[in-house]
């Protein structure tokens, strides 16, 4: 067994005991090939959360200062993280996404940003629907509802909520033209603000 299936196995199993959490809408995950992964952002524990969409290695961005130790780097880098430096363009970071999707894995995108708080989607940067217009892979939104009481903010100890993850059908991404790339990402974006809306609401009803 990989490092990464015996510490999947490891984080899920506690997930799912502690925080009951229950995933509807695995079936729209696509089988096999290159897809984005695009979960609702509320903490910092929504990464193993949207794991449970699929046993495959799910590549993510991460934080740099979780690479600052020995036992860290070799653990998201098992875990399939990929270091990224805050507040900049980290342009290195996006080759990896884009090489990893060009490999055939599913890499996760947070297309809200960064963690935001409340029942509604903050809007949405335009990344995960360029990344999907230039590789052509499907958007696959995630709603994760329930997350946000855990661990919030300022808060150290985390608390004991019920956790639903809702997982929304394929978003497929128009043909990629040079003129009219911006227009197309927008209105992309809008159809993914949409769904990812959808898909959050339900969660936060089955994590209520």
């Amino acid at each position: 067994m990989s490092f990464y299936r015996f510490a999947r196995a490891v984080v899920l199993s506690v997930c799912k005991v502690v925080f009951r959490v229950r995933v509807s809408g695995r079936e729209h995950v696509p089988p096999s090939g290159a897809y984005i992964v695009a979960p609702t952002h509320r903490s910092i524990l929504d990464v193993p959360f949207a794991a449970f969409i699929t046993p495959r290695t799910i590549r993510f961005l991460a934080k740099e200062e979780l690479f600052s130790t020995g036992i860290g780097r070799r653990l998201f880098t098992a875990l399939g993280a990929i270091r990224v430096e805050r507040g900049t363009a980290d342009r290195g970071a996006l080759r990896a996404l884009e090489e990893a999707l060009r490999a055939g894995s599913p890499v996760a995108v947070f297309p809200e940003g960064t963690r935001v708080s409340g029942p509604r989607v903050a809007p949405l940067f335009d990344g995960a629907a360029y990344l999907a217009m230039k590789l052509q892979v499907p958007i696959v939104p995630v709603g994760v509802g329930g997350s946000e009481g855990i661990l919030p903010k300022g808060k150290r100890f985390p608390r004991i909520r019920r956790v639903a993850v809702v997982v929304g059908r394929p978003i497929e991404p128009p043909e990629p033209t040079t003129r009219a790339r911006r227009a197309a990402a927008a209105k992309l974006t809008d159809e993914l603000a949409a769904e990812l809306q959808r898909v959050f609401s339900e969660a936060l009803a089955l994590a209520d």
